[in-house]
């Protein structure tokens, strides 16, 4: 018996007849129904014609994680009066509960995707439900675009909805053109009727570091736990409080030890009872409840009982260094969105209230939305899926989200490494095969070439504990993780099982000429065959300095006390690297040989001489390599290639400079000339500063840089000589440069004095007496030379670029403090008409 007086209470029931005009006249709508509306639960079954007077239709509704499509799907039969496998069914991999008589289907979006690969009309469907679009996950944005094509291509008749709580709809009725009328698809707004919350800030005291990779401050948590206390006192009520992830849960669960409430850790891995015992509400006498939940809690679902929101304002998101091949998890502040999404899940039953873990000013630093997934992800699974569905590179997908360029270059070479595509991007017949195994294109690799080695059974087996990393308490040895699921009293092993079962059945039907039984080996030898086929890029050796290095370049440390840290080899399954470490940190590997690294990585196998400048010389060496992992290295003495020689040394001065070279003063003295010149005359005076020596180094040091093999032959090079042929000699201008910048300048005295360029203009160092009578400063390339005036013992007296202006004004001066210091010298009282000397008055009247 269908429970009307409770769908009668749903908000969302005000907009159903405009949501069912949209679709009948337009076949595409976007649903915008705030959280607790009832949008997960009523639309489904109006639209599948089993509630109100509408035509009968199948449904598929997608959700965005397994425990909502159990949850949903739960509800919608209890609202009809039945259970589930009936009229309201359900899918998630390894699990179908439906039949012939099931109107609407709940399934994971991940699931969608591969029913939409394998059957792309979605034979029997009517309408496909895409909800909580707003939270951007990849496989959501993935399946609405494919399904923009669906309706382009093949079935024009295909409804489709998106169903957004936040108020990016527009954003989704322009990707959901509508074939029929043109133009967006229509925006159908459900207003929200729930009981509303109030928002009390408590933000933590001061000096709570930021969190960074998936480090929260414990002083932090305290304070998370602290607040949920205070809630517990001041409101009825349970409490639903959202940390980052499972490690905090688990940790806040410990600081609230005592308090007068049931604690129950609720996510994505919890066991299934916890999960149903969540959903149910209060047990029996009515005992209040804490609900420590990860962003699981945050859409979908419907928590009983909760009045009290807490929100510790973090979420986590991934992020993938795509050089590496290394993923990673970001504890990042939570959205605007997504906090008010949390907040709503007090409000659903009763007026609420809602904590907030941040002060009112740090509101409005917070990011709108979620960062969608196609930014900041892994995209090789997004990437096999567009080359499947015929667009490699994704240009002609309704993305709401272009892929960033580098990241599906990066996606793509690994699909390419594995076989899964062509040269062209295209998707082979082996990747078809992958992409149908509902698991990463690396996992789906390792699962078809694990089996022929090692058997489907065992395969399977270790592709199930790659593809959901067991709980950290089993430890970071694979092979032993392996045997503790085997012996599975837990919620882990029990999700392992069926998930090898259901593996071990794709690989039966995915294997060319069937899975063979493999070959004989013990599981830590089969635990590494198959990581190794999964993650070659991980395939790492211990370093003699301690640690490993992957052959992706990565250094890799395992936790003190690892039976695993004196492992010759290992191929590494579960790793992270945030910005802050230099190495990555291994949380699961498996140990294998250099036989298994080679077969494994065999892509990355090189061989040939390596010439390189390093530690200040050039080493020359014969080098095998597995990508960044050196696995035979012999000296090559005299015998490299000298082109490779040649680059190396070339490498030395672009790293070292010039200075590598022979610099005597001749040559130090030539490069100060030619550098003035460059400056004041240009034209064809080139440039000798360092980057540009540097730059033009194959032009002036030739040929003794192609006879050179090492640093000590670089340094023989005469700098001076090399230098010169890089003077004009084609304009005849070389023919001039002692004329326009001379070593020496002959001053009235007979003298010839050096001039010094070093300063960026010529400087003249001349003894004053020296250039009595001489009326105009001298010029160098019409450059007024800087003229230093010394006393007769050679030092600076006066410095002047106008020699008029310091006879004139300057000398006296000058005069007044030299003649009592030098008596002997003549100081004339007008130097401009006195005679230019070196020497003393005395000399100069024997002279005279």
């Amino acid at each position: 018996m269908i429970r009307n007086d409770v769908l009668d209470l749903l908000p969302v029931r005000h907009a159903v007849p405009e949501l069912l005009a949209a679709l009948e006249g337009r076949g595409t709508a976007v649903l915008h129904a705030p959280p607790g509306t009832g949008k997960t639960t009523l639309v489904p079954l109006a639209l599948a014609g089993l509630t109100g007077n509408g035509p009968e239709r199948r449904v598929l509704v997608a959700e965005p994680r397994r425990m909502a499509v159990r949850a949903a799907a739960g509800r919608m039969a209890w609202l009809l009066g039945e259970g589930v496998g009936g009229t309201v069914g359900f899918a998630v991999r390894g699990e179908r509960r439906a039949g012939p008589a099931t109107r609407v289907e709940v399934v994971t979006t991940g699931l969608l995707l591969q029913r939409l690969q394998r059957d792309p009309e979605l034979a029997g469907v009517d309408v496909v439900l895409l909800d909580e679009c707003h939270e951007r996950h990849l496989d959501a944005d993935t399946a609405l675009a494919f399904l923009v094509d669906v309706r382009a291509a093949l079935r024009p008749e295909l409804g489709v909805v998106a169903a957004s709580a936040t108020s990016d709809a527009e954003a989704w009725a322009r990707l959901l053109t509508s074939q029929e009328g043109g133009g967006p698809a229509p925006v159908v707004r459900s207003e929200g009727e729930g009981h509303g919350f109030a928002v009390v800030h408590a933000p933590p005291p001061a000096g709570i570091r930021p969190a960074h990779g998936t480090w929260v401050d414990p002083a932090l948590l305290r304070h998370v736990a602290a607040t949920v206390r205070e809630a517990l006192a001041r409101h009825e009520g349970d409490v639903l409080c959202f940390l980052p992830g499972t490690g905090e849960i688990a940790r806040t669960a410990g600081l609230l030890d005592g308090v007068d409430a049931e604690v129950l850790q609720l996510h994505g891995r919890a066991p299934g009872a916890v999960q149903d015992a969540v959903l149910r509400g209060a047990g029996p006498g009515g005992r209040r409840r804490v609900v420590l939940s990860t962003s699981v809690a945050e859409s979908s679902l419907t928590v009983p009982g909760v009045r009290v929101v807490v929100d510790a304002g973090l979420a986590r998101e991934p992020r993938m260094d795509h050089a590496r091949g290394l993923g990673s998890l970001a504890t990042v502040p939570v959205s605007a969105a997504a906090a008010t999404q949390r907040a709503g899940r007090s409000g659903r039953e009763a007026p609420g209230t809602v904590y907030r873990c941040w002060s009112e000013a740090e509101e409005s630093g917070r990011a709108r939305f979620p960062a969608p997934e196609i930014r900041i992800a892994d995209l090789a699974g997004f990437a096999l899926r567009a080359a499947c569905w015929g667009d490699p590179t994704a240009e002609g997908l309704a993305l709401l989200d272009a892929p960033p360029a580098g990241a599906l270059a990066a996606a793509r070479s690994v699909l390419a490494s594995i076989g899964a595509v062509d040269g062209a991007g295209k998707a082979t017949g082996r990747g078809v095969r992958m992409a149908r195994l509902g698991v990463h294109p690396r996992l789906g690799r390792a699962l078809l070439d694990g089996a022929a080695e090692v058997g489907a059974r065992r395969a399977a087996e270790v592709v199930a504990l790659l593809s959901e990393e067991p709980p950290r308490e089993y430890g970071d040895d694979l092979a032993a993780a392996w045997r503790e699921a085997r012996l599975g009293g837990d919620a882990y092993g029990a999700r392992w099982r069926a998930e090898v079962r259901r593996l071990e059945r794709a690989a039966a039907s995915e294997a060319e000429g069937g899975a063979g039984e493999g070959r004989a080996a013990g599981d830590d030898a089969v635990a590494g065959v198959v990581t190794a086929l999964a993650f070659p890029e991980r395939v790492a050796r211990a370093r003699e300095r301690g640690g490993h290095l992957m052959v992706s370049g990565s250094g890799a440390r395992l936790a003190e006390g690892s039976g695993l840290r004196s492992a010759p080899w290992l191929a590494v399954a579960v790793a992270d690297r945030t910005a802050r470490d230099a190495t990555a940190r291994v949380r699961l590997a498996a140990v294998v040989d250099e036989a298994v690294a080679r077969r494994a990585a065999g892509h990355l196998l090189r061989s040939g001489e390596e010439v390189r400048w390093e530690d200040g010389d050039v080493v020359a060496r014969s080098v095998e390599r597995l990508g960044a992992v050196e696995l035979t290295v012999r000296p090559l003495g005299a015998g490299a290639d000298p082109a490779l020689v040649r680059e190396a040394l070339l490498d030395g001065l672009r790293r070292e400079g010039t200075g590598l070279l022979r610099w005597g003063r001749e040559a130090v003295e030539l490069r100060e000339r030619l550098a003035f010149l460059h400056g004041a005359v240009g034209g064809a005076w080139p440039d000798v500063a360092e980057e540009a020596l540097v730059e033009r180094a194959e032009e002036w040091l030739e040929p003794e840089l192609s006879r050179a093999a090492r640093r000590a032959d670089l340094e023989r090079i005469d700098a001076g000589e090399a230098l010169r042929r890089l003077l004009p000699w084609a304009s005849g201008e070389a023919g001039r440069l002692d004329e326009l910048a001379p070593e020496r300048i002959e001053v009235p005295s007979g003298s010839r004095i050096r001039v010094a360029y070093g300063e960026g203009r010529p400087v003249l160092a001349v003894k004053l007496q020296e250039m009595f009578g001489l009326a105009d400063t001298p010029r160098v390339a019409g450059v007024p030379v800087l003229v230093h005036l010394l006393s007769p013992a050679g030092r600076p007296a006066a410095v002047t670029a106008d020699l008029a202006s310091f006879w004139r004004d300057g000398y006296r001066a000058v005069r007044a403090e030299l003649r009592g210091r030098y008596p002997r010298h003549p100081w004339p009282e007008d130097p401009s008409a006195a005679v230019p000397t070196r020497h003393t008055s005395a000399r100069l009247r024997r002279e005279g």
